[in-house]
């Protein structure tokens, strides 16, 4: 412990995690096509903010935008509440602020900061869990990004890092559950931002080697349309397949799966036209591919400035929960 206290300190005096600018403008109008644009929001911290880089087209939000603008054949309004360096405490002020665009989907990405700041995972998807009912309540689809593998992060050393790790993909199971029992559904972040950023961290991380670079944004991305474009009904529901470990299982042990593969979405099912088993609430598991095989690059839905506004970067303030053991803080 001792030994991870004097690693979470040295990260803290600017190993890892400065922030370098601001994150890009992304707030507008994206894609083309016919009929009212599809309101989508982005709450939670940096990661949805797009910090890390430079221009708006490279954030995920915009990536998204576009790639449901394409599926659905209609333009998509963006709406970016995320606030750099919010806790799942947070979420509650930005959905307030998310309602009034009038969404159809909203994207949650968060759970960094929760583990860097030691809020208890039960605090954290406590959070979550009301910030996904509220939004459900007002008629909004919400998909879930969860916790990203803090592992990977090049800088951290061992045993800091290990920690980082267990504590990040636990808190990513623990949202999981909460989300699907909220009425959302969840897309495992931390294995996309895990294997692929360890194998090439000079591509996947951007220039303050905590928050993701263009490559890494797009790999996310990849990931999460799918599953917004599912919970809008824009794509084709194929039957899960048991051979690519897809199918209904009690949400607990779902979450246990969706850590261990990027790109797992977990949604609420049935069996037997039951929510409930005796082991809890049931929920889907699929392994989505990419709803598109065009590469996600984004444009503006016409050569007009989009008029934006950029992320929040007012301080915020959380009580934290329970404290497990020490891991890096950044400011992110």
């Amino acid at each position: 412990m001792g030994v991870m206290l004097a690693q979470a300190r040295q990260v803290r005096r600017g190993v890892v995690g400065v922030p370098i600018g601001r994150p890009p403008a992304v707030d507008g109008q994206w894609g083309s096509g016919e009929g009212e644009p599809i309101s989508l929001v982005l709450l939670g911290d940096s990661t949805a903010a797009g910090l890390g880089v430079e221009r708006s087209e490279q954030t995920l939000g915009v990536l998204v935008a576009v790639g449901l603008a394409r599926l659905a054949r209609r333009p998509v309004r963006l709406t970016s509440v995320a606030v750099i360096g919010a806790e799942s405490g947070h979420l509650g002020d930005q959905v307030v602020r998310a309602l009034a665009a009038e969404p159809a989907v909203a994207i949650i990405m968060i759970g960094g900061n929760d583990v860097t700041h030691r809020i208890s995972t039960s605090v954290s998807a406590g959070h979550l869990a009301q910030a996904v009912r509220q939004l459900r309540a007002a008629g909004v689809e919400v998909v879930v990004g969860t916790c990203p593998d803090l592992g990977t992060i090049e800088p951290i050393p061992p045993p800091l890092r290990w920690a980082a790790r267990r504590l990040s993909r636990r808190l990513a199971a623990v949202q999981t559950i909460a989300t699907v029992e909220a009425g959302g559904r969840t897309v495992s972040i931390g294995s996309i931002l895990g294997p692929e950023f360890a194998a090439d961290p000079r591509l996947m991380f951007a220039e303050d080697r905590f928050h993701p670079s263009a490559a890494g944004y797009a790999a996310a991305a990849a990931a999460i349309l799918p599953s917004v474009a599912s919970a809008l009904g824009l794509a084709a529901e194929e039957e899960p397949q048991p051979s690519r470990r897809e199918g209904v299982l009690p949400v607990a042990l779902a979450a246990a799966e969706a850590v261990e593969e990027s790109g797992t979405e977990v949604a609420a099912a049935q069996v037997a036209g039951r929510d409930r088993g005796p082991r809890g609430r049931w929920a889907l598991l699929r392994h989505r591919r990419p709803a598109s095989t065009e590469p996600l690059t984004a444009t503006p839905a016409s050569t007009e400035p989009v008029t934006a506004t950029p992320a929040s970067t007012e301080p915020v303030t959380a009580t934290p929960g329970a404290a497990p053991a020490a891991t890096p803080e950044p400011t992110g």
